[in-house]
């Protein structure tokens, strides 16, 4: 059975949509246990994928909402690469017979600078959390936050900056041709 890139995509359109929806009820999961903390302090063990943050909201309210802030916009910034993925692959703009078009080229820019945003806020949730624990803080490790893996998505995001310069010169060269035909 041959695999054609039309099957593939739609395969990808599919799986990017179910990864959007499980990234969007995990940030409004942040977000909601964030405002549960707020009306009854005493359930914080219990909320979201057990992360027991209890003792960092004894240890400060303001510490707490930072992190979880932190985990929010991490979270927010990873569903928002998969809707640009979604809005690519719903759209008629992605051309297959002619994929060195400005929209592709816009959209592989813009994909480059969410990662490297997400890589950016990882980093510095690691860091604040690291400091926490120096301050004698317990803290579930970064992995369980959801902050883990800044610097490949620091590399994701330098790659696919890479390849945008590279569609971008495709683009020139394209419409040179284009002009000299």
């Amino acid at each position: 059975m041959k695999v054609n890139t039309n099957l593939v995509l739609k395969v990808l359109y599919i799986l990017s949509w179910i990864i959007f929806v499980g990234i969007c009820v995990e940030a409004g999961g942040y977000l909601t246990n964030a405002v549960f903390a707020i009306v009854n302090p005493s359930i914080v063990k219990y909320l979201w994928h057990e992360v027991d943050l209890s003792a960092l909201l004894k240890y400060s309210p303001e510490h707490f909402f930072t992190l979880v802030l932190t985990i929010s916009i991490v979270a927010i910034l990873k569903a928002y690469l998969f809707y640009l993925i979604i809005a690519i692959l719903s759209t008629r703009k992605l051309n297959l017979s002619q994929p060195f078009n400005r929209e592709v080229g816009r959209f592989i820019s813009k994909l480059s600078y969410v990662p490297f945003m997400i890589g950016l806020f990882s980093w510095c949730g690691v860091e604040y959390t690291t400091w926490l624990v120096q301050q004698g803080v317990t803290i579930p490790d970064v992995q369980y936050l959801s902050l883990g893996g800044a610097d490949v998505w620091l590399f994701m995001s330098v790659t696919l900056f890479v390849i945008a310069q590279i569609f971008k010169r495709g683009i020139e060269l394209q419409t040179e041709n284009e002009l000299t035909v």
